[in-house]
């Protein structure tokens, strides 16, 4: 019985990761058009003990969704997050506290669509890419007022998962 039980868990992140796929052109335009209808005021709460308040507006000319958080009970003015479509991918650049601005691109998605994986592909005020940097993002459509990303942290040859946020549209 144990041994069985043992097997079981040990197939079932198989099992997860076969139910992801590889972004395709047509997918990164529905994911492009979901980012879109986030437009509006956010609440967000993270596994590191803060929250904040969450904007995103859609820019451009519809080309750019720009997401900018605003912490409570901080002086400074947040950290901004940029959705864009680039040919066939859909790209978000992060600007962040740590002064870089790591670029990533949508790879994989679940069956359902609501579950898309971000990897990094490049970055602006990193000499290497061993300095500290958000490096993926994983993004959980749970319904259209609720959101759940969860960050890595990538610095000196190693990747760990950073912290979880949960996001409540306002309005």
């Amino acid at each position: 019985m144990r041994r069985t039980m043992l097997l079981l868990f040990l197939l079932l992140p198989l099992r997860a990761a076969a139910a992801e796929r590889p972004v395709t052109p047509a997918d990164a335009q529905q994911l492009f058009a979901r980012f879109k209808a986030m437009a509006g005021q956010w609440h967000a709460a993270s596994t590191k003990g803060w929250t904040e308040t969450n904007s995103y507006e859609v820019a451009a000319k519809g080309t750019a969704v720009i997401n900018r958080s605003h912490f409570d009970g901080e002086a400074n003015d947040g950290m901004v997050t940029t959705f864009y479509l680039d040919g066939d991918r859909l790209l978000l650049t992060h600007y962040c506290e740590a002064g870089n601005q790591p670029t990533l691109a949508a790879t994989t998605i679940d069956e359902s669509g609501a579950r898309v994986v971000f990897r990094f592909v490049s970055g602006t005020n990193m000499q290497s890419r061993d300095v500290g940097h958000m490096d993926a993002v994983e993004f959980r459509f749970v319904d259209a007022d609720h959101v759940r990303s969860r960050w890595s942290w990538y610095a000196k040859g190693q990747e760990r998962w950073f912290e979880e946020v949960e996001q409540v549209r306002v309005h």
